[in-house]
């Protein structure tokens, strides 16, 4: 019940806000993960292609890309109120479901990586390459402890009185 109290408080404070920078920062992030995943083309045309053996990988991407909305959107709402810095988990979970996709099939970014850093370019890719599924989980297992920070971070410094009628929350 306290975490549905978060976002209530967050999205209701300002509601057209808080969920335009979530639906912004979710489609910048899920056009980032599918252009990296070789899911999503530009050039000759708008082409979008989910073959088989990429469906685990897409429900990912697009559970931490909402993640990420969710989570930035909390965050800015934290620094804009609460006066709060931004914690090591945003940048840790935000850091890691980028780097998973990035490599998911290695083939242009990792060509990159790969003659950049040579010996050690092959083995991060490699290691990407295979674990790319585990990595992501736990991306998504990260920004889940960042909602749960920022839910601490908003909830704990409210003070909640109860009526008879509704709840009213004051800051």
């Amino acid at each position: 019940m306290t975490g549905l109290l978060a976002f209530k408080i967050v999205y209701s404070s300002n509601p057209i806000l808080y969920i335009a920078i979530t639906i912004l920062v979710f489609i910048s992030f899920w056009i980032f993960f599918n252009i990296f995943d070789e899911l999503l083309f530009f050039s000759p045309i708008l082409y979008f292609y989910l073959p088989d053996d990429a469906i685990v990988g897409f429900v990912f991407t697009n559970i931490i890309a909402l993640l990420l909305g969710i989570v930035v959107s909390m965050n800015i709402y934290l620094i804009k109120n609460l006066k709060l810095k931004i914690g090591k988990s945003l940048i840790s979970g935000s850091f890691l479901g980028i780097v998973t996709s990035a490599c998911a099939s290695c083939s242009s970014i990792g060509f990159i990586i790969i003659s950049t850093f040579g010996g050690a370019g092959m083995v991060a890719t490699a290691f990407l390459t295979n674990y790319q599924i585990p990595l992501r989980v736990l991306s998504i297992g990260i920004m889940i402890y960042a909602l749960y920070a920022i839910n601490k971070k908003i909830t704990g410094s409210c003070i909640v009185d109860k009526d008879d009628s509704n709840d009213k929350v004051k800051s």
